[in-house]
């Protein structure tokens, strides 16, 4: 170990008496005292399905880490379910939620002089959000993620989150009785773990892998399994190897790590909200990133996967077909090679022993699922900044497309709308003042595109976008349009019958208006007035960047 440890600042000497008898009254002892202390940041809680079982990973981590010589002390942090939060007012607070994680961690190490963070986490902002803090700290760190879902299951189908909104359309349609829906209620999310699919929470578990900062499975491997206890055993000893070598985070998250993670997301088929966070993540580590670097690398990253709800497979089968190694094992002449992980090892060193098992779940480079990678980025007059679509969730007949634009401010009257019957094929449907700013907090718009394919219109009607879109969406569901409606971008300006163009293989999207007009309508336009005026969302609308820099804060 460190013969000079961080936590001395807060229990050797004379003047730390006070700190040290602070620290006995939590019961710790003087050899508890001598050791490293080692802080386990835990984001577990009794409300969200990938939260509640986290209680008992941070139990194995610090078994583990007092066994290896260390003195584990956990705090929390908060964690919103996105699922529940979809559809309404709250849907406003996730992506906020991000900062205040990364900011709560970072004062909690800071305040405490702790000398190594297990960082333990499930789901969409908080995985994320530690990550920011860990880069921001740069003390040694590895991940514990909380694990996958078990794929739903009723008469036999089985079920993703995307599954259950996608039975609310067809509901209002008279299509599916009152026993499937009970059914589906009932069955369709099975426990603990982070849905099922390749959505956000799963997509940003194996960025946490392939990034470098867990260990091997920890991206893929289900929340109920033994391995993930397993994994969480390792990892508690782990980091006193991490902190004896000296190991940090911003020693693995490098360009270099930065770029083979955005690779994998592209052969996957993540979650557009990997791009806000790789993004920000990208930001904390001091890494120059943008759009262009996704989509030039999607350009030349093949789709070697379809898992929910893009296809038929769940995180649970890649697991077993080889997780995020053997993703990358097919990768392998794509990837830089030589970057360091938490294993100590580099990734060139990981992959001499991976291996694929199913090799209809994970496609040689050969006979991809499509030559391009799962995420297009899109440029043009409605989205001069940059709009972001999961290209390989997308319908071959919808790449290209043109209708007439359909025009609502908030999300509820578009599902509204769309559930009333109210949209018809061809059309485009525009949702705007949802931005970070606008929102405020850029809600997911997994209500509105689940209506749409639940009313069987997501080969007709395309959705387009200032706020995001889960990872659960699939359809022609184009987000992140920048600049942001709040801010006077084109979005701002569009008008019911406008014709909207999209081209996703040639990354276009346009409003068919001549510039004359829409020159006069930026004279006549007006932001609106704020949606939330008051706590801390009205802070976040005040210095939220943009999306198109992955809507971090704005500091002077």
């Amino acid at each position: 170990m460190p013969k000079n440890l961080r936590s001395d600042k807060v229990k050797k000497g004379l003047e730390r008496l006070p700190h040290r008898a602070l620290f006995k009254a939590t019961g710790l002892t003087d050899e508890d005292l001598e050791k490293p202390l080692i802080a386990v940041a835990n984001s577990w809680n009794e409300i969200v399905p990938g939260h509640i079982h986290l209680d008992k990973i941070a139990a194995v981590v610090k078994q583990k880490i007092k066994e290896a010589g260390g003195t584990p002390l956990e705090f929390n942090t908060i964690a919103i379910c996105d699922g529940i939060a979809m559809g309404h007012e709250g849907m406003r607070t996730p992506l906020p939620s991000r900062e205040i994680i990364a900011a709560s961690v970072e004062l909690m190490i800071e305040a405490h002089q702790f000398d190594a963070m297990v960082a333990i986490a499930s789901c969409d902002k908080i995985e994320p959000g530690m990550v920011m803090a860990a880069l921001r700290l740069n003390i040694p760190t590895i991940f514990v993620t909380g694990g996958c879902m078990l794929a739903g299951e009723w008469k036999n189908r089985r079920l993703g989150y995307n599954h259950l909104f996608e039975a609310i359309g067809k509901a209002k349609k008279g299509e599916i009785s009152e026993e499937d829906l009970k059914g589906l209620e009932n069955y369709g999310l099975p426990g603990p773990g982070s849905c099922a699919g390749l959505y956000t929470a799963n997509t940003m578990a194996i960025m946490i892998e392939a990034l470098g900062l867990s260990l091997p499975g920890a991206g893929t491997a289900p929340a109920v399994s033994a391995e993930r206890y397993r994994i969480a055993r390792e990892s508690g000893r782990q980091i006193l190897y991490l902190l004896e070598h000296d190991i940090k985070p911003r020693d693995i998250v490098t360009y270099e790590a930065i770029e083979n993670a955005i690779r994998v997301d592209m052969a996957l088929g993540g979650s557009t909200n990997s791009v806000l966070h790789l993004m920000a993540i990208a930001h904390e580590a001091g890494v120059k990133i943008d759009l262009h670097d996704f989509d030039e690398i999607s350009k030349k990253t093949p789709v070697l996967a379809k898992i929910n709800p893009a296809g038929p497979y769940f995180v649970e089968d890649l697991h077993k077909a080889g997780g995020v190694l053997g993703i990358m094992k097919e990768l392998e002449p794509y990837l830089n090679l030589d970057v360091i992980t938490v294993t100590g090892k580099t990734l060139r060193e990981l992959l001499k022993d991976a291996k694929i098992y199913n090799r209809e779940v994970i496609r040689p480079r050969d006979n991809p699922y499509s030559k391009e990678g799962g995420i297009a980025i899109l440029w043009g007059s409605l989205a001069p900044e940059g709009a972001v679509v999961k290209q390989s969730a997308v319908a071959p007949e919808m790449m290209k497309f043109e209708g007439e634009a359909v025009v609502f401010d908030r999300e509820e009257d578009a599902v509204k709308a769309i559930l009333n019957g109210e949209i018809r094929k061809g059309q485009v449907v525009v949702i705007r003042y949802e931005g970070p700013k606008g929102g405020p907090g850029m809600r997911e718009m997994l209500a509105a595109t689940s209506a749409i394919t639940g009313a069987g219109l997501e080969k007709d009607v395309a959705l387009i976008t200032d706020g995001r879109f889960s990872g659960a969406t699939r359809g022609p569901a184009i987000g992140h349009v920048s600049p942001e409606a709040m801010d006077g971008g084109p979005i701002a300006l569009v008008e019911n019958g406008d014709i909207i163009s999209i081209d996703i293989p040639n990354r276009k999207l346009d409003l068919k208006v001549p510039e004359e007009e829409l020159i006069e309508r930026k004279k006549r336009w007006k932001p609106p007035e704020p949606k939330v005026k008051k706590g801390y969302l009205r802070l976040y609308a005040s210095i939220a960047e943009s999306a198109s820099k992955g809507a971090v804060w704005r500091i002077p």
